[in-house]
């Protein structure tokens, strides 16, 4: 078992996902003395607004997936260009108004998804609808979005 699977495997899928964006934005908050490099992590490079981009992206896209699971519906693929592409937009300066944006975007995304997998019986979790990845572990691959936030990190 992963490290990350390990430390996830205790806590319920709900936890897992408000745990996660609780870290994003404790690394966020830090984010405000980005120096405008964006930081190189494998082939990809990564800036501050790009990792909530991201992780929002991810958010959105796995609750998706799951709703219309849920719903008896196929899934509407995701046409992201993910980790990819590197906008602009993703240059720009990271400012405290993007931060709160960013507290405000993830905090309620989190609690959307907590609401829904709190919802949820422990079959539904573990014997989920369509295909895929059950929804205990969408919600644990989801939670692995953290990635993101700490490929810029702490910039305390």
């Amino acid at each position: 078992m992963s490290e990350t699977s390990t430390a996830t495997a205790t806590v319920t899928p709900a936890d897992a996902v408000t745990g996660m964006v609780g870290h994003v934005l404790d690394l966020a908050a830090t984010w405000t003395a980005w120096d405008g490099e964006p930081v190189r992590v494998d082939d990809r490079l990564y800036t501050p607004h790009k990792a909530v981009r991201r992780v929002a992206d991810h958010l959105i896209d796995h609750l998706a997936e799951l709703e219309a699971r849920l719903a008896g519906e196929r899934p509407v693929p995701d046409h992201w260009h993910a980790s990819a592409t590197t906008t602009d937009a993703d240059r720009a300066p990271f400012t405290g108004e993007d931060l709160d944006e960013a507290r405000s975007r993830l905090t309620r995304l989190a609690r959307i998804w907590a609401n829904r997998l709190d919802a949820l019986t422990g079959e539904q979790l573990d014997h989920s609808p369509g295909e895929g990845w059950t929804f205990r572990e969408l919600a644990l691959h989801v939670a692995e979005s953290a990635y993101y936030a700490d490929a810029v990190g702490d910039l305390s």
